[in-house]
């Protein structure tokens, strides 16, 4: 385990802080037992330089788990696991993932620049728990969880109860999310992954949609409805799912489906759209997913 000291601030304010690389989990573990909320864990850095860069959080003492082996893609027994320092470029450049999870390579594939997804990581995307995070709505839908393990052991948490607020989750100062598990999607499972914008490149959602859907017939088996920006968590439509589930598709159980979730999201403007507007954009974009307009081929 290697550690240094630094400066970060202007002249007049510097402060002092401190730097470890980890090399293992059990190492980056006793760190983050040791210093608690001090601690900043660091793998590809780009939410939380940004934050240091514009002085919104001062680096106390960074922990750095780019080097403690969690940089895997492994499928097995109806999962995938994701090491949570893998980066968005290398899922969606994974023959596994595009086999096994094909929403979730599309998703990654969206997340911010050439540069940001080589460098950024699907651990931190999650963990950032930001409410437009791609990675997390298409994980969401996935009905995906979370490995977090500290000195004291490790559990694992649904998605859907780890989320708590804007930047908030279910993770304690001593422990560190280790890894994502996926279900792997069914080879008849119809899915979508669909992220609205107000430009086409290095976009930040206004809305985002994933979805998965397990058909028998013309007889929804199972759906998960999930959607980024219009919640301050990662939203899960499950009043939409209950409605769904064990009928067939008509078009009038797809309206009533689509009205649904379309009534649960938060009555709240954004900066980038008003709650209105993403009412209706979520309502369009569910009855063409359920209408079996947008699948992929």
């Amino acid at each position: 385990m290697a550690d240094s000291r630094f400066f970060w601030g202007d002249k007049n304010t510097m402060a002092q802080s401190e730097f470890y690389s980890a090399s293992n989990v059990k190492e980056a573990s006793e760190l983050l037992s040791r210093f608690g909320e001090r601690a900043n864990v660091l793998a590809g850095g780009t939410d939380l330089m940004v934050e240091v860069n514009q002085r919104r959080t001062p680096l106390k003492t960074v922990v750095f788990i780019g080097r403690a082996g969690l940089d895997y893609i492994e499928c097995g027994e109806g999962t995938l696991r994701i090491g949570a320092t893998t980066t968005h470029t290398d899922i969606a450049a994974s023959s596994i993932v595009q086999e096994n999870a094909p929403l979730l390579a599309e998703a990654v594939r969206s997340i911010g620049s050439p540069a940001i997804r080589n460098m950024g990581t699907i651990g931190g995307n999650v963990a950032n728990a930001s409410p437009g995070a791609d990675g997390s709505a298409s994980l969401l839908a996935l009905g995906a969880r979370v490995k977090l393990i500290s000195v004291r052991g490790e559990r694992v948490v649904d998605l859907e109860q780890f989320f708590v607020d804007i930047g908030k989750t279910v993770l304690a100062p001593d422990e560190l999310l280790t890894e994502v598990i996926v279900p792997v999607q069914g080879e008849t499972t119809r899915w979508t992954w669909h992220k609205l914008g107000q430009r086409k490149a290095s976009v930040c959602a206004v809305i985002s949609l994933a979805a998965s859907l397990d058909l028998e017939g013309s007889t929804c088996r199972s759906v998960r409805i999930a959607l980024g920006t219009v919640a301050p968590t990662p939203f899960l439509a499950r009043r939409a799912g209950e409605l769904l589930e064990g009928k067939p598709l008509t078009p009038s159980l797809v309206e009533e489906a689509a009205r649904a979730a379309s009534e649960a999201l938060p009555d709240r403007d954004g900066l980038r759209a008003t709650a209105w507007y993403r009412r209706r954009i979520c309502e369009v974009l569910i009855k063409r997913f359920l209408s079996l307009d947008v699948f992929p081929a």
